[in-house]
């Protein structure tokens, strides 16, 4: 059996996908990945045949282009590069930024697909409102979340049915009426911790929750980093990970500054935001890439963005938590793990908010 699994997005889009490979192939399964640029390295690492797909994530954030442009260019990526990659394949996962063409693509091929969530959020509900997404702007003083849950369909509509529907009907493929429905499928996956994100009930689908996909990582950690964690008291790290902070620039060195005013260590993870250390002293130190199972462990707490593999590896390694949320899932999700830390606000930037960051 062959299996392609398909992403677009920042590393959370990617590594619980590649966990999840490591499974399959584990199981006898023939695994190969679509993914952006910026992984091909870590895909490497472990071993997962990697497709290259699209154009880099970090340049785009970065380029701060319009959601429409990404949106046509993510579509037409979806028909070329998955609908070439999955051509000998039995079944495709696809996850990260709506990925409106991968359905379309195995209906074509006559392949099974799947799509994955890594939140539940992008699924109508009466228990939370739509996410922020580019488009039409709700109604003010609008409280009917069944009325917001439409406008967000349209808002995907307004996005992606054009470019969608194109390709589909060079394919000789019906058109779609509704984009984001059609990408959830009436029975999507939730990849979450079922203890930290338990399923809410959802309008219209049947969502079945797998538990977290999680990298099997028994690296050790570097020598440097390991004489740092043994000349002291345990640190506080801090990280965003794949969140580059634009909008909140000075959040790494407010951070560092605020723990040692508490008497603490600082560990600072460098990431997409090229955090470093404050100041001259050796009670802060700098971290690439570490196995974080290891690493969590060996700290008093860690302050991150509230991305779901960072909290749910911090919560296995039974650390305290301080998270920072940044966008799409983590403002909202936060609430909901408080009970393993404390959840904080962060400015952002208006500049920030064009990037389309909606997921499926």
């Amino acid at each position: 059996m062959r299996v392609l699994l398909s992403t677009w997005g920042s590393r959370g889009d990617v590594e619980p996908l590649l966990g999840l490979a490591l499974e399959l192939r584990a199981q006898g399964v023939d695994v190969r990945m679509c993914a952006p640029p910026d992984f091909a390295e870590r895909l490497a690492e472990v071993g997962v045949p990697f497709v290259p797909m699209g154009f880099a994530v970090r340049e785009l954030v970065a380029s701060k282009p319009s959601p429409t442009e990404v949106a046509a260019a993510l579509v037409a990526v979806h028909f070329d590069v998955v609908g070439k990659a999955a051509e000998d394949c039995d079944a495709v996962v696809a996850t990260g930024l709506m990925p409106a063409g991968v359905r379309s693509v195995a209906e074509h091929l006559g392949i099974h697909y799947v799509l994955a969530c890594f939140h539940q959020l992008g699924m109508p509900s009466l228990h939370y409102p739509p996410g922020r997404r580019p488009g039409k702007p709700f109604p003010p003083g609008e409280t009917d979340l069944r009325v917001l849950w439409k406008i967000d369909a349209e808002r995907v509509d307004a996005m992606y049915r054009e470019p969608l529907n194109t390709h589909r009907a060079a394919l000789g493929l019906p058109p779609v009426d509704n984009v984001r429905d059609h990408v959830l499928t009436p029975r999507p996956w939730v990849a979450v911790d079922p203890v930290l994100w338990p399923l809410q009930d959802v309008l219209g689908f049947d969502p079945v929750q797998t538990g977290a996909w999680l990298m099997p990582d028994d690296r050790p950690l570097p020598a440097d980093l390991v004489k740092f964690l043994e000349e002291g008291e345990p640190p506080v790290y801090v990280g965003f990970g794949s969140m580059q902070m634009a909008g909140v620039p000075d959040a790494g060195a407010a951070a560092v500054e605020a723990i040692r005013a508490q008497g603490r260590r600082v560990l600072v993870s460098r990431g997409w935001a090229d955090l470093a250390p404050v100041g001259e002293g050796d009670d802060c130190f700098a971290v690439g890439e570490a196995n974080h199972r290891e690493l969590f462990r060996r700290v008093a707490a860690v302050v991150h963005h509230g991305g779901a593999g960072t909290t749910t590896t911090a919560a296995l390694a039974g650390a305290p938590q301080v998270i920072v949320p940044q966008l799409v899932d983590q403002p909202v999700l936060g609430a909901a793990r408080d009970g393993a830390g404390y959840r904080c606000g962060a400015r952002r930037s208006d500049a920030d908010r064009r990037v389309p960051v909606e997921r499926a």
